[in-house]
């Protein structure tokens, strides 16, 4: 119906008939003549269509907004003064001599330019409209580049793409599964997959060598800006290279993507930062390198002070007492510091202490603070030294137990980054390494696995079993801007271990036969060395987008609370259907 797209209409076709196909958006009557902007995937072009063709001047006069046509036309030049240099298509436009109006449309319910508000709620609801938007085009186009990309250089480098399965079994993996309820099998069900983690390692035992998969993955969790309860990763894993090699061959792969999508040099090589070195200095596992702020330690300058409030966590040998300098941060009035000392409590931390520096030179007298009176000379001296505090800086504190402390200077960290414009331009991509291999849970004191419980230790069953809380293990993330873009690790292969590890998380035998036998007697017909990552695609393709949520870089996302509101998706099933599954929806009992 067409021979050339409306964005690719440009000067070498002057003088040349097209026909077009699109939606119209934007009419303008200019004193008998009509001006139609046709729209399609690739862009605008400018139509004029004059009285003397009267069949499709009579049309053009019935054409409103997101009516879609096709028009045969004549590419000439724009008269002068006309030039329009942001579009593509700008230096000309068509003479309209057909104009066929395939569809009517009825009045959308938002404007399609880009600088028109409208709440997602509307935009969700009608999807369909909102994704003509340019903005959304440019997201999806850019999606489709970045996977096309990275397959090619997966590809090249001798990968397979194999799909695994979507029904399968339920296993524990930090978060709720979705549950499939099976007609032949009355009460049983399939889960849908948190990721393809067991079935990539199978291919590894099966000798594949090298697999990818772009996959859709389920977690039935609570949602945020960059989580849905399906979302898509790249998944990755490799037999017979260890952590060093399989770093290297994602973090070319990433470097090649942004090169070619984006023409972005990043860092070679990726920088890399222990996981301990991270969390000191940034209270988090995936810190933004590109804000010039760090946590400094002062436990021992506070040991034994009047302030309890910062004495017992310095004292405690799960506490931390921390401090973190803003530059020209005595500009921050009292509302201010009340306002980050209501965040920071969302992180559990009970107060926000500050120290204002209005003469360094002057000592305890150049300084401003309530809890000056609590601190020695001695201790005072030492945190202006150790935070390298200046004239019109400000310093806070956080005194509690370590992940307390971590979690609330980590945020406030980012908060006061972009609040103050301290964030600086450009890619920072990071590795965190020698991540620990389990976390204590501080409710019931039990090991959980920091990972998952296939990723390797990098040290013997013997030692694993005498120090588990100390074992690091073979896990690497890829950080972006302060994102994790990519998790891997290098997995068990070794039988004798993966029983270790699942005994130290609290899985018994028979617990571990019931979810992960077919992946334990996989272990003992030779399986190789292997180890992979997943990269959260939607995740990265937001970053690269500039985009704030994953919802902006997905075709047909859920809202923050997982409902669908264009298909009105999730709903009820009538009683056949549920009948037939041997199903009984219980309501839950209203509370009075």
């Amino acid at each position: 119906m067409r021979t050339h797209y409306c964005g690719h209409v440009n000067e070498s076709l002057i003088d040349s008939t097209v026909e077009l196909c699109g939606w119209v958006h934007r009419r303008r009557d200019h004193g008998g003549v009509i001006f139609i902007d046709l729209r399609d995937r690739e862009g605008l072009v400018q139509v004029v269509i004059d009285p003397d063709t009267e069949a499709a001047f009579a049309s053009a006069e019935t054409a409103r907004s997101e009516y879609v046509l096709r028009i045969k036309g004549l590419v000439r030049h724009r008269p002068e003064g006309t030039v329009n240099e942001d579009l593509a298509s700008g230096k000309i436009e068509v003479l309209g001599k057909e104009l066929e109006i395939l569809n009517t449309a009825k009045t959308p319910p938002f404007l399609l330019d880009e600088e028109s508000e409208v709440r997602e709620e509307v935009r969700l609801r009608y999807r369909y409209i909102d994704l003509r938007r340019p903005v959304m085009l440019r997201n999806l186009r850019l999606r489709s580049e970045v996977t096309r990309a990275l397959r090619e250089q997966l590809d090249a480098n001798g990968f397979m793409d194999i799909e695994t399965p979507i029904l399968t079994k339920a296993t524990p993996e930090g978060a709720r599964d979705y549950l499939v309820p099976s007609r032949t099998h009355s009460g049983e069900f399939f889960a849908l997959p948190q990721s393809p983690q067991l079935f990539k390692q199978l291919l590894m035992v099966s000798g594949m060598d090298r697999y990818y998969q772009i996959v859709r993955c389920f977690r039935d969790e609570d949602l945020r800006a960059d989580r849905q309860p399906e979302f898509t990763q790249l998944d990755i894993e490799t037999s017979f290279m260890d952590e060093e090699a399989i770093m290297q061959i994602n973090e070319d792969m990433i470097r090649n993507v942004f090169d070619r999508v984006l023409g972005v040099q990043l860092a070679k090589p990726f920088p890399r930062m222990t996981h301990a070195e991270a969390i000191r200095r940034f209270g988090v596992d995936k810190p933004d390198l590109r804000i010039p702020l760090e946590l400094v330690d002062v436990d021992d300058l506070m040991q034994g002070v009047e302030f309890k409030v910062f004495a017992g966590p310095a004292a405690d040998p799960e506490g931390r007492v921390a401090a973190l300098r803003l530059p020209k941060g005595s500009e921050l009035s009292r509302k201010h510091i009340d306002d980050y000392t209501k965040y920071v409590s969302i992180y559990g931390a009970r107060g926000l202490a500050y120290i204002k520096v209005n003469d360094i030179a002057a000592g305890r007298e150049g300084l401003q603070s309530p809890i000056l009176k609590f601190l020695p000379d001695a201790t005072i001296e030492g945190i202006m030294q150790r935070t390298g505090a200046e004239n019109g800086d400000l310093v806070f504190f956080g005194a509690d137990k370590a992940h307390i402390v971590n979690e609330a200077l980590g945020a406030l960290r980012i908060k006061l980054g972009h609040d103050t414009g301290l964030v600086e331009e450009g890619w920072r991509p990071l590795w965190v390494v020698d991540f620990p291999m389990f976390e204590k849970d501080p409710a019931s004191g039990r090991l959980n696995a920091l990972h998952h419980p296939f990723t390797a230790p990098s040290c013997s069953v013997e030692e694993l079993q005498a120090e588990p809380a100390k074992a690091l293990s073979r896990a690497y993330d890829m950080i972006l801007n302060g994102s994790e873009v990519g998790g891997g690790s290098v997995r068990i292969h070794d039988a004798e271990m993966q029983a270790t590890v699942f005994k130290l998380l609290g899985i018994s035998d028979e617990e571990a036969t019931d979810k992960f036998g077919f992946l334990l007697e996989a272990l003992a017909y030779g399986c190789p060395p292997h180890g992979g990552i997943a990269f959260g695609l939607d995740r990265l393709v937001m970053l690269m987008a500039g985009a704030d949520s994953i919802r902006e870089v997905m075709a047909f996302p859920k809202t923050q609370s997982a409902n669908c509101l264009l298909t009105n998706a999730p709903s009820e099933v009538n009683e056949a259907q549920l009948k037939e599954l041997s199903l009984r929806i219980k309501k839950p009992v209203k509370q009075d």
